[in-house]
């Protein structure tokens, strides 16, 4: 089946330019199924479009119109998922201290705290700077306010239930200072054998494939991040500074009710383009040139993540090309996306595009990454890696052209994974576009 675009716009172009391959004033109007089938069924296809933080449908002209909330979060199911694990991990229980970890399970959102999790209970430690925030926000866990370390209160309470022979901590997510601070607080008898440390994350693999709650506040984030790219079309023109562009974009973004965004937006023109991470400087726009835009939002602690490369100016031939191969290999990678595809044959697909037109060299980072709570998440879509793609997971695809001191082109989107393909996420036009 391959993959499906969710909430399509196709954007015009400003009035001052073009869009390549899409001459003059366009329309909306890209039919996609749902974006889960948890969702209600309204048993024909529709067009997506996000109004007041709903996904509102319209099934087809004349037809009426359906408006689709996000379910509430199930924090007692993805609780008793990770019990799950702690029992076939051989773990009477687990320390959880990494915020986006300890979001995930309870629904926390402060900047201090730790989760103790055993077969039994689930206890939530924090200052008392979040006691109201915090009866408002978890009701999956029993609250305890402390006036020291919350991790360390974790601990001790952790050794004080009965049957808990021993927890699991994570060290990817624990410094050595902190653990010798933590078996510190234990009785003498259990400082060496009370605290084990995982020989894999627990719930980092929960957080890998999104269930119909996350997958509809990842798609009401991607959806806001094409609405400003049509934004900025409008604005960017040669003269601007790189600071002015990304302030633009920023600010709309807070206006059409972002938290936050994901990362440092990166808006990188002319030479300076063949930079993959070109934070926006006080460069000024070319009359000629392209300028890439890579930028997300986070809403309701979720992040979305795009890249469009856009034209001031007319091409020269030999960058229209590459801006050709770039979408090529994009495209590649996004029909290669379903469950069960090999993270390093989705990295191959794009790759061998570049390859093929001698720009494998300048292919110089991985073909994309899980996306969620973090920017960066697990699986990564690069060579040599052994992961499968599972339904459910986001992932970016994102392959680039680095030409230094000349110019760059990256082309990325977000997209979910289906049990026949994917499910674009930010269906921004990627044909080139000329300003």
């Amino acid at each position: 089946m391959g993959c499906v675009s969710i909430g399509q716009t196709i954007h015009s172009a400003t009035a001052r330019g073009r869009s390549a391959g899409f001459p003059g004033t366009q329309k909306r109007g890209t039919w996609a199924t749902p974006p889960s089938a948890r969702f209600i069924s309204l048993g024909a296809q529709c067009r997506w479009e996000l109004k007041n933080k709903a996904l509102l449908c319209v099934a087809a002209p004349h037809a009426s119109r359906f408006v689709i909330y996000p379910m509430q979060v199930d924090y007692s199911r993805r609780i008793g998922q990770l019990r799950r694990r702690l029992t076939k991990a051989g773990l009477h229980g687990l320390l959880v201290t990494h915020l986006p970890d300890l979001r995930y399970l309870s629904g926390f959102t402060g900047s201090s705290a730790a989760l103790a999790v055993t077969r039994r209970g689930v206890r939530l430690f924090t200052d008392g700077r979040y006691t109201h925030q915090a009866a408002d926000e978890v009701s999956v866990a029993e609250i305890q306010i402390v006036a020291s370390s919350p991790a360390i209160a974790a601990v001790e309470w952790l050794a004080a239930q009965s049957g808990v022979d021993f927890v699991g901590f994570d060290p990817a997510r624990t410094t050595v200072a902190n653990l010798a601070r933590y078996r510190a607080a234990l009785p003498a008898r259990l400082r060496k054998s009370f605290l084990s440390e995982l020989a894999a994350p627990l719930v980092e693999p929960l957080r890998w494939i999104k269930d119909a709650d996350e997958l509809a506040i990842m798609t009401e984030a991607a959806l806001l991040g094409c609405k400003l790219f049509d934004h900025i079309l409008t604005f960017i023109r040669p003269g601007l500074r790189e600071i002015e562009v990304a302030a633009e974009l920023e600010h709309r973004a807070r206006l059409l009710g972002a938290e936050a965004m994901s990362f440092e937006t990166i808006a990188a023109s002319g030479a300076r383009s063949a930079l993959p991470h070109g934070r926006a400087t006080t460069a000024v726009l070319p009359r000629r040139g392209f300028l890439t835009l890579d930028f997300g939002v986070i809403l309701k602690g979720y992040c979305s993540d795009m890249t469009r490369t856009v034209y001031l100016g007319k091409p020269r031939n030999d960058e229209r090309a590459v801006y050709e191969k770039v979408l090529e290999a994009q495209l590649a990678g996004v029909a290669a996306v379903a469950h069960g595809a090999g993270c390093a044959d989705v990295d191959e697909a794009a790759r061998a595009v570049l390859r093929a037109a001698g720009l494998a060299e300048a292919f110089t980072h991985s073909t994309g990454h899980g996306v969620g709570l973090e920017i960066h998440e697990s699986p990564r879509l690069g060579a040599g890696q052994t992961n499968r793609l599972q339904e459910g997971m986001v992932v970016t695809i994102e392959p680039g052209v680095y030409l230094a001191d000349r110019f760059g082109v990256r082309i990325e989107d977000m997209v979910a994974v289906t049990k026949t393909g994917c499910q674009v996420l930010t269906p921004a036009p990627k044909a080139l576009i000329e300003l």
